[in-house]
């Protein structure tokens, strides 16, 4: 209702006061209709609240009989926009409450009705003319959209802006989470953005464009980081995506197959940092899809510096022969340990005969003595060389 004076009906005086004195038996019948046909109001309107909500009904009818008669001395408008912020402050409160703006416009229609109803009895009785009564209807139902219009608006904001506030918090979630934060804190922010932990967590790391297409697949659940990993290229992210059973991890593999995607072990929601790192690592690798199939290549390169050491230590004895002949004994070595001695192997392995395997053995054997039989040297050694 843009213009409220061309629906100003200025109701004589006699009128508005009789419909005036009736105004809390039309609340209460207006109440009673809502509670009786609208089954989601039966209980908001028990106690403190439901008493809010009788006086909520009388001004709005109170704000509807001043734009009709525009009392002396009024100004309506101003009364009308205290109304409206009443009907806007009900849509937000209905957002709070969890329920949609189903039942509040069904309450709106009841209203309208038993409103109608009650005051045009007392307009007639009042002896009000039949084009001002015509006119009387036109306005309750206009009215009763511009209530209906001001608590959507209401309801529409709290949605915004509850759902702006609760992602903001599972996005600092979502932080903590992937920092490691103590089991305390991530508990009390998870209960801080409503978020429901599962069991167990794992971090699926993605091109973005992967991530956006396969959130349908993705547990509701999931936890999307919204800035960008500094420890990821431009266009790659992070998503935490709970992995209860077996099948749920299966779901996402599958989900992952054929693309670039990196899944992380499932573990305890908490402790998803290490998954998280896991599939860091495998990214820096480029092992793409599950990394417990890479575990071998994620062991041995997890400490690069270690390894180069362990490396120099096994080759030390081939220091003592040519540079030439270092790199086929090296091979050679590293053959012989992976294929457990077998010459044939080797030989096939190397793509020489098995009399330069047996030669070359021999070499290894006068430079390594007892080691090459010492099972921890050939651990470090199949370490080293893997």
């Amino acid at each position: 209702m843009s213009d409220r004076s061309q629906m100003a009906l200025r109701l004589p005086p006699d009128v508005a006061a009789v419909m005036r004195t009736d105004i809390a038996q039309v609340a209460e019948q207006v109440i009673a209709a809502v509670i009786s046909e609208v089954p989601s109001y039966r209980d908001p309107f028990r106690g403190q609240m439901g008493r809010n909500i009788e006086i909520a009904v009388k001004t709005a009818l109170d704000g509807f009989l001043d734009l009709a008669s525009r009392r002396e001395g009024i100004d309506a408008g101003e009364q009308i926009e205290a109304v409206l912020e009443a009907a806007y402050a009900l849509g937000r409160g209905e957002a709070r409450s969890g329920r949609t703006m189903d039942a509040l416009a069904q309450a709106y229609r009841v209203g309208a009705r038993v409103a109608w109803r009650e005051m045009s009895t007392s307009a007639v009785s009042a002896g009000l003319s039949a084009p001002m009564l015509a006119r009387l209807a036109e306005l309750v139902f206009a009215y009763i959209d511009e209530l209906s219009d001001a608590s959507v608006s209401g309801h529409a904001d709290e949605l915004a802006t509850s759902g702006r506030l609760r992602q903001r918090r599972l996005d600092r979630l979502t932080v903590r989470l992937l920092d490691g934060a103590p089991e305390e804190e991530l508990v009390s922010a998870a209960e801080r953005a409503d978020w429901n932990p599962p069991t167990r967590l794992a971090a699926l790391v993605a091109p973005e464009a992967r991530i956006r297409g396969a959130r349908a697949q993705l547990d509701s659940r999931s936890l999307y980081l919204a800035d960008e990993v500094d420890e990821l290229d431009s266009g790659w992210n992070v998503v935490l995506v709970p992995m209860p059973t077996d099948r749920a991890r299966a779901a996402v593999l599958r989900a992952a197959a054929d693309t670039e995607a990196i899944v992380g072990p499932a573990v305890p929601w908490t402790s998803v940092r290490t998954s998280y790192l896991r599939a860091l690592h495998a990214y820096r690798l480029s092992l793409f899809g599950d990394t417990d199939q890479h575990l071998a290549d994620l062991v041995v390169t997890a400490a690069p510096d270690a390894r180069a050491d362990l490396r120099t230590r096994v080759l030390a004895p081939l220091d003592a022969v040519r540079p030439a002949a270092q790199e086929k004994l090296e091979q050679t070595l590293r053959a012989w340990l992976l294929h457990q001695g077998r010459r044939d192997e080797v030989a096939a392995a190397l793509f020489v005969h098995p009399q330069t395997v047996r030669y070359r053995v021999g070499q290894l054997r006068d430079l390594y003595g007892d080691r090459l039989t010492d099972p921890e040297f050939v651990r470090d050694a199949v370490i080293a060389l893997a």
